[in-house]
């Protein structure tokens, strides 16, 4: 799988159409910059290789199908105090 990106992946408030503002407000500054953190974090999860390998396997219809029928139900389980317990017990 290989993922490109088109377009131009620099600051949207460098490339955001001028207004005839004459300083933008505080509302749209923190949503700018907000959008261009969420950019970043993207394309750093496109560039990590442990996400890119999580999003193959994921894909992958063999993998996906078994991923959206996993449940609880009807299988051999642990409760939430059991598992907290021992949890505890193997951290001393």
């Amino acid at each position: 799988m290989h993922i490109t990106t088109t377009g131009n992946a620099h600051s949207t408030a460098t490339s955001a159409p001028l207004q005839r503002e004459a300083a933008p407000s505080a509302e749209s500054t923190r949503i700018r910059n907000d959008v261009d953190a969420a950019r970043n974090t993207a394309l750093s999860a496109l560039n990590n290789d442990r996400f890119r390998s999580m999003l193959e396997q994921i894909s992958d219809p063999r993998s996906s199908g078994a991923l959206m029928t996993m449940s609880a139900e009807g299988s051999a389980g642990t409760d939430l105090n059991t598992a907290l317990s021992s949890y505890a017990e193997n951290s001393k």
